[in-house]
C-alpha cells in the first residue's frame, strides 16, 4: 500500500492519523499547523486512480501545533487541540467552516490538549492537570461535571456503552466513573505500575489494559477491575522496552495493539 497521505506529507510529526467512522476517509492532523483529509480507494490493479488516495483538503490552523484531532462519532466534526493553547477548534464538515472554541466557561486551565469522545457520541471528555476531569456536552461544548482523582490523570477511556469512565493516574491507580452520577464508583491499583500512561476498554466490555512507563501492559478482566482493590491482571505483556505510550482494542476484542512512540517501529499486536 502506497502512503495513505502521499498527496501532503506533513512538515512535521503527525500527531493523529484517524479513519472517518462511515466514510472511506483518513485524517492526518500535526505538528505543521494543518488538519488534513484523504479519500482511501480499494487497491485496483487496472485503475491507477485506485491507489492515489487523492487529498480531499487540508485545514491551516495559524500558530496552533495540533496536539490531538478527533472525529465525531456521527463523522460531521473535526475536534482538534493544541499543544500549548487553553483553546480549541471544532471543523464542521457539512458547512466547512472552522469554529475557534475560545473558553470554556467553568474550565481553568493553562492548556487543554488530551481529550476522548464519548462511543454514544454525547460527551467530550477533557484531561486537566492536578488531576482535573472536565466532561463537556459534545453538543453545545459547554461544561456539564468535573471530576477529579488523586495525582495527575494521564489517561481516560469511556466504556462501549458510555455509562462509565476509567482513568488512569500517573501514581498508577484507576479510578472508575459513573457518568450519568459523576460518582466514584471504585478504585484499583494497576499491578507494578510506577507511572500510569495508556489505557483502553475493549468494545465488548471484557478487558481493560493499562500500559505503563515501564513498557509493561496488564490486561485485566473488566468484573474483576469494578470489585477488587488490587486485582491481578490475567496478563501481563512485556514486550516493550520503553514506555506503553498507546493502547488499544480491535473491534472484535481478538487483537490488542501495544506500541510506544519512544522508538522505532515499537507497536506489537497480542
Amino acid at each position: 500500500c502506497l502512503p495513505a497521505n502521499q498527496e501532503r506529507f506533513a512538515n512535521g510529526k503527525l500527531a493523529t492519523v484517524q479513519f472517518h467512522p462511515s466514510a472511506q476517509v483518513v485524517m492526518t492532523a500535526g505538528r505543521d499547523r494543518s488538519v488534513s483529509l484523504f479519500q482511501v480507494k480499494n487497491f485496483n490493479l487496472y485503475y491507477v486512480d485506485g491507489i492515489r488516495n487523492p487529498k480531499i483538503q487540508s485545514i491551516y490552523l495559524e500558530s496552533f501545533p495540533v496536539y490531538k484531532a478527533c472525529f465525531s462519532v456521527d463523522g460531521e466534526q473535526v475536534i482538534a487541540t493544541g499543544t500549548h493553547h487553553k483553546m480549541f477548534f471544532v471543523y464542521d464538515m457539512m458547512s466547512g467552516s472552522i469554529i475557534p472554541m475560545e473558553k470554556v466557561r467553568g474550565v481553568e486551565e493553562r492548556f487543554l490538549r488530551d481529550f476522548e469522545i464519548s462511543p454514544d457520541g454525547s460527551f467530550m471528555l477533557v484531561t486537566g492537570t492536578s488531576g482535573y476531569l472536565y466532561l463537556l456536552s459534545m453538543k453545545t461544548k459547554e461544561l456539564i461535571s468535573t471530576m477529579k482523582v488523586n495525582g495527575r490523570c494521564t489517561a481516560s477511556a469511556f466504556t462501549p456503552d458510555s455509562s462509565k469512565i476509567y482513568s488512569y493516574s500517573k501514581e498508577g491507580e484507576v479510578f472508575i466513573w459513573d457518568v450519568r452520577s459523576r460518582k466514584c464508583l471504585h478504585k484499583f491499583e494497576d499491578e507494578g505500575s510506577l507511572e500510569g500512561k495508556c489505557i483502553a476498554v475493549s468494545k465488548n466490555n471484557q478487558y481493560v489494559a493499562c500500559g505503563s512507563a515501564s513498557g509493561v501492559v496488564n490486561l485485566y478482566t473488566t468484573d474483576v477491575c469494578l470489585k477488587e482493590k488490587h486485582p491481578k491482571p490475567v496478563k501481563a505483556i512485556m514486550n516493550l522496552v520503553t514506555s506503553a505510550t498507546c493502547v488499544t482494542f480491535n473491534p472484535t476484542t481478538e487483537i490488542l495493539a501495544v506500541a510506544s512512540c519512544e522508538t522505532d517501529e515499537a507497536v506489537k499486536l497480542v
